[in-house]
């Protein structure tokens, strides 16, 4: 299989918005998907970390897939992540997203149980196999244990066509330049937004991160630029953004993340439990943000 048609540039990692009872608020989301195509970006994954999918039941998360997609059409590339502790359920959930049209379907390893090794290549082997269609490993090791290396990658890709990239969510970045050397076709992610342009520059095809909800024009602009060559501007991009990004993990990336697209007009509600809500000293964090968006 070659490389997926589309699949580059900066994808927004989608947040859901919820009601005050924690219902998914479908206004405030199909705001969101204008907002940011409005900003220019390339694509959306959908339900994923930043989406809260794994606080969702499987009815709301596919009720969050087939609203983005009602949303977006076909204006943008769409990766629907479908990680579950359970591999039915995430078949399930890719077998959806392909009935609805996405792209690629993407999953994080299971998680909680400490699987063997060949448990978690069969895991992918069988979203892969059932859905039949572009499948991105959603590598995070600091999230479930599981830590992609350039040897297990390359054994994968030879053993499925259907595994046609990777969701690189580490900050090992020496890893995702051998995962593109040993395996050419592979399309590379980077997923920690405050180091885009060094994933950039090790070799990633694109960046998908939690900001680009409300910051995602100067993430197409540090592509554009470090695309054109001219890393200077890519440089001052980057390091603007990672300092908003560390005030924010002072005090909840998601909680500031929503709280920030309120004030700009997109009603996000709070975090689903047992994420807390932003704190005093946070939203007053978040004030003074906004002066420099």
């Amino acid at each position: 299989m070659n490389k997926p048609n589309g699949m580059s540039g900066i994808f927004t990692a989608l947040l859901t918005p919820f009601n005050p009872d924690y219902s998914i608020n479908l206004d405030s989301l199909k705001k969101l998907v204008e907002f940011n195509i409005r900003s220019g970006v390339n694509g959306f994954y959908v339900g994923g970390s930043t989406g809260e999918a794994m606080l969702m039941t499987q009815d709301e998360r596919k009720l969050v897939l087939k609203a983005v997609k009602d949303f977006a059409g076909d204006r943008v590339k769409l990766i629907a992540h479908a990680g579950s502790t359970a591999t039915d359920f995430a078949v399930d959930l890719a077998l959806y997203a392909k009935a609805l049209g996405y792209n690629a379907v993407s999953a994080v390893a299971p998680f909680y149980y400490g699987h063997t090794l060949q448990a978690v290549k069969q895991y992918y082997y069988d979203i892969a196999a059932a859905a039949d269609m572009p499948l991105f490993i959603y590598n995070f090791p600091a999230s479930n244990g599981f830590g992609l290396n350039a040897d297990i990658a390359a054994e994968m890709f030879e053993a499925d066509e259907r595994i046609a990239g990777i969701k690189h969510t580490s900050t090992d970045l020496f890893t995702l330049r051998q995962i593109k050397r040993r395996i050419p076709r592979a399309v590379v992610f980077n997923g920690f937004d405050e180091i885009c342009l060094a994933g950039l520059s090790m070799g990633a095809d694109g960046a998908i991160g939690s900001t680009y909800n409300f910051m995602g024009s100067r993430f197409v602009s540090l592509y554009e630029a470090f695309k054109a060559g001219n890393i200077e501007k890519a440089q001052k991009l980057q390091n603007e953004a990672s300092d908003i990004i560390a005030v924010m993990c002072r005090y909840g990336v998601f909680q500031c993340e929503k709280e920030i697209l309120t004030r700009m007009g997109i009603d996000m509600g709070q975090c689903r439990k047992p994420f807390l809500p932003l704190s005093s000293e946070g939203k007053k964090a978040v004030s003074d943000l906004l002066l420099n968006l």
